[in-house]
């Protein structure tokens, strides 16, 4: 409890500094050092009001001070990733001017509908841009239930396409239900692992173990492994910085690695004939099965063979039958072979500033529930971002995975939009929120 007159000297200060969210962070810090410059005078022999006013003269004129700390505290918006996101939404419009041969509407209604997409995905940035992203992070036992009960609606009503029941109808659009569950599971992670070190008993190990696996059971079951990967990703990548006890640590790893090896036994064992097998087989050797599961592969290295530095044109003759779904997988070789290798290595390098951009970012907050959002978002983008490069080179399995903000899709869109806006969130409050990381590792 401070004294009135450092009250009087606090007020005088922040009302010099406009964002009223740092004026809390603002008075804790000024009153920790108005509170050891007066025990400082006291031990000098001097009565307690002498002391507390001589602390307050020794800091200076509190309206000087609250004039320097406004510039320091006020909100900051990365242009840097809001520039980069408006260079993504022009580049995705690029695979759909020649249309799409695989259906009978022409690129004009796609453009529109890519238009529509964009035009949401700015009010989601918004939407998720200027709020306080701290009051998420004790719900995340409410985050984690609404991903599952996302997966018992896709069990009980979801509509299969392509051998995955993973979609969800609503009026005038279909959603893609395993990417909406994905940001809650992202979410109620980032709340986990900013207390995880609250899980030391066995029983809550346990919890920690059981709420692991279950996103990566349900994904297999729909199945769609891609968003298993990104998922697992995500939460290896928000473990790695959560600042864990080491004991704890060890345990979580050694149960977990236990678990996984025994999964991939099991899977193994009772899926020999599974399409994820037989895409893997694929990839091994493309040239046993050229006209069926290697196809792809086959198809992929012929089209870039033939893009050249500059390309054939967007308006090019490469048709559905040489590369199916250009527009959405496969958007990174359609635009190779229009525009050219020269475009290819720009658009990788791009693809490059942005995600070290947000990695880079991550650190720039001393809140540690603000950094494992930042990291694990950077994480939903830099997995699938690879992996669709890779694939493409067939570096790694074809698997159906777009190209963030690039290929054309609604829902891909709107779940990437939702995590650029906390990521954007997090760096505009960074200089607003108090420091939890040193606390941390203090405890």
């Amino acid at each position: 409890m401070s004294s009135p007159k450092f009250e009087e000297f606090l007020s005088k200060v922040t009302s010099k500094v406009k964002s009223k969210e740092a004026h809390n962070m603002i008075k804790k810090e000024l009153i920790h050092h108005l509170q050891e410059l007066s025990q400082s005078y006291k031990k000098r022999g001097f009565f307690k009001e002498d002391a507390e006013e001589k602390a307050i003269q020794e800091m200076g004129n509190p309206f000087t001070i609250g004039e320097r700390l406004n510039p320091l505290h006020k909100p900051k918006m990365d242009w840097v990733l809001i520039v980069l996101f408006v260079l993504f939404a022009g580049i995705s419009f690029l695979p759909l001017v020649g249309g799409i041969p695989e259906f009978s509407l022409s690129g004009t209604y796609f453009m529109g509908r890519q238009t529509i997409w964009y035009t949401l995905a700015i009010l989601v940035i918004i939407g998720f841009l200027f709020f306080d992203y701290q009051k998420l992070k004790n719900g995340w036992i409410y985050f984690y239930a609404i991903g599952l009960l996302i997966h018992i609606y896709l069990h009980l009503f979801g509509i299969m396409t392509n051998g995955a029941k993973k979609w969800v109808s609503l009026p005038g659009l279909m959603v893609d239900g395993t990417m909406m569950s994905l940001f809650f599971f992202f979410l109620a992670w980032a709340g986990i692992f900013n207390k995880i070190n609250e899980f030391r008993s066995w029983k809550k190990q346990g919890l920690l173990f059981v709420l692991f696996w279950i996103p990566i059971s349900l994904y297999m079951m729909v199945p769609d492994f891609m968003v298993s990967i990104i998922y697992f990703c995500c939460i290896l990548g928000m473990f790695a910085f959560a600042r864990i006890h080491k004991k704890l640590a060890v345990n979580l790893i050694l149960t977990n690695l236990l678990a996984g090896i025994i999964f991939i036994i099991m899977f193994y064992m009772t899926s020999r004939q599974s399409y994820l097998l037989t895409r893997l087989s694929a990839f091994i050797n493309p040239t046993a099965d050229s006209n069926g599961a290697g196809y792809m592969y086959k198809a992929v290295r012929n089209v870039l063979s033939e893009a050249g530095w500059f390309g054939n044109g967007l308006s090019n003759e490469l048709n559905f039958q040489l590369l199916p779904e250009s527009h959405t997988d496969f958007a990174f070789p359609f635009l190779v072979y229009s525009l050219g290798w020269a475009f290819g290595f720009v658009l990788c390098l791009i693809l490059l500033i942005f995600i070290s951009r947000i990695s880079k970012n991550a650190f720039k907050t001393q809140d540690l529930y603000g950094r494992l959002i930042v990291i694990g978002g950077a994480t939903l983008f830099a997995v699938p971002t690879t992996w669709n490069i890779l694939m493409s080179f067939g570096v790694v399995p074809i698997m159906g995975i777009s190209l963030p903000f690039i290929s054309y899709g609604g829902s891909a869109i709107l779940f990437y939009a939702a995590v650029l806006g906390l990521i954007l969130n997090v760096y505009r409050r960074k200089d607003l929120v108090e420091p939890t990381i040193a606390d941390e590792i203090k405890s």
